[in-house]
């Protein structure tokens, strides 16, 4: 039930209140600028340091090179990635050595090729090339690229702001923790959120046949599409006579995929589904959030209760038009969910949450002037996401003032809300639903912790 009594707070969102166009950049600089320097000066010290006292190899620390080496060796060479062989000599280029479980501080992960066959296709133009360029340039694709989603979800979106916002919003997203992470640590997580990014935004120019194509290669992460594809499965069903295409195009493209793998490695998919089960295991992986908030076994049945309260609520809404402010909600709902449930909590992944915060964002003012929870929830998940930058401005500052071994001690205080934030920006997805659902409908204009590094 909304609460309609006036709050001494709504001022904060009149027009004379906002800042102005230089504090904001000046800020904007400051948080980014503190989030590298704690990165570079902080947390990767800390890192060689313990790496250090225990032994412990660190390698390349290149996410990309096990995918890079399987391609190559399968591509090149007619070798099998899923191969002890092949992991053996992912961990002497990774780790610089095999690992050795006797030691008790060397990694567990064994970083083996541990993804589905077809993601070969995606890396076959690196696969000539020596690493150590492949390494620099592959660095500078996942920035232009998480550029790119940024512009492609504002666009997915229908929100339609003046070029300074989007600026500031890119630069904001590049200096976050979750992407220098994924900068530093190659992820290709952030490879798949730009590919869904184009995906929805395709889906929103009616291009039905790319977006089942770039939703077929986004899969190279199962995990983290998982959801969105049921999602856009149930938006298909709504009026499966014009949005067929949508799934024709993904069945095609997955079918093409799968089969080319068979066909390059007959058998691949036992030898995926044995590596995922092995990588699962040696990682001591396949946790959520809610695992580690919660306890597995409550964590397990909290998550199954989401899932299945997200599917009625998107359902209920699977005849809405990919131009409505419903079909936006069902987007970050979609994200916000898969974040919470899919089995791991690495910072990296949070730029799927990219669209749900500009989501929340258009309708600040309505969740600010509604009940008294949502501004509750707006602003402890405002906390939880400014926090990072916060803390990394304490400690650059402290860095000035106090020896760089003193302040690394605090190496963790910029990752204290990281489980947080997914499970407060759902709970705001949810509590917020009737402001999002009815927010007017925006108009486009014609013009146009992991180590993180050496």
């Amino acid at each position: 039930m909304s609460d309609s009594r006036p709050n001494r707070f709504s001022a904060i969102y009149t027009p004379e209140m906002m800042p102005s166009r230089l504090q904001v950049g000046v800020l904007v600089g400051i948080f980014v600028g503190s989030m590298c320097l704690y990165v570079q000066r902080v947390l990767i010290p800390h890192q060689k340091t313990e790496a250090l006292v225990t032994q412990q190899p660190r390698g390349n620390l290149s996410d990309l090179y096990p995918r890079w080496l399987g391609a190559r060796e399968l591509l090149l060479r007619g070798r099998d990635p899923y191969g002890a062989d092949i992991t053996r000599e992912i961990q002497i280029g990774y780790y610089g050595r095999t690992i050795d479980s006797a030691r008790p501080h060397d990694p567990r992960d064994q970083q083996a090729f541990a993804y589905p066959l077809y993601v070969v296709f995606v890396l076959a133009p690196l696969v000539r090339a020596p690493f150590h360029a492949v390494h620099h340039e592959f660095t500078w694709l996942l920035i232009t690229a998480t550029a790119a989603s940024v512009l492609l979800w504002f666009r997915a979106l229908r929100w339609n702001v003046s070029v300074g916002a989007k600026i500031t919003t890119i630069v904001l997203v590049l200096g976050c923790f979750p992407a220098i992470q994924g900068f530093k640590l190659q992820q290709l997580t952030l490879l798949v959120c730009v590919l869904l990014a184009a995906a929805l935004y395709a889906v929103t120019r009616r291009n039905l046949l790319a977006a089942g194509v770039l939703l077929a290669i986004a899969s190279i992460k199962p995990q983290l599409v998982f959801l969105i594809i049921v999602w856009l499965g149930i938006w298909v069903l709504g009026r499966w006579n014009e949005r067929q295409r949508l799934f024709w195009s993904f069945i095609a493209s997955m079918t093409a995929l799968v089969l080319g793998a068979e066909l390059l490695l007959p058998g691949w998919i036992g030898e995926f589904r044995k590596a995922t089960a092995a990588y699962y295991q040696y990682t001591g992986g396949g946790r959520s959030v809610l695992d580690v908030m919660l306890t597995p076994l409550f964590g397990r049945a909290m998550s199954a209760a989401i899932v299945l309260a997200a599917l009625v609520l998107l359902w209920k809404v699977r005849n809405n038009s990919e131009q409505t402010a419903e079909f936006h909600w069902s987007v970050a709902l979609v994200m916000a969910t898969t974040l919470v449930v899919i089995p791991m909590f690495a910072p990296y992944n949070q730029l799927l949450l990219i669209p749900v915060l500009m989501v929340v964002m258009r309708s600040i003012r309505g969740l600010w002037s509604g009940s008294s929870l949502r501004r509750f929830l707006v602003t402890i998940t405002t906390v939880s996401i400014v926090w990072p930058w916060l803390a990394a401005s304490a400690l650059a500052i402290s860095l000035l003032l106090l020896p760089p071994a003193h302040v690394q001690k605090a190496w963790a205080a910029p990752l204290y809300t990281t489980l947080a934030i997914p499970v407060l920006v759902l709970a705001l997805v949810l509590a917020g639903r009737s402001v999002f659902c009815n927010a007017p409908e925006p108009a486009l204009r014609n013009s146009t912790t992991a180590n993180m590094g050496k």
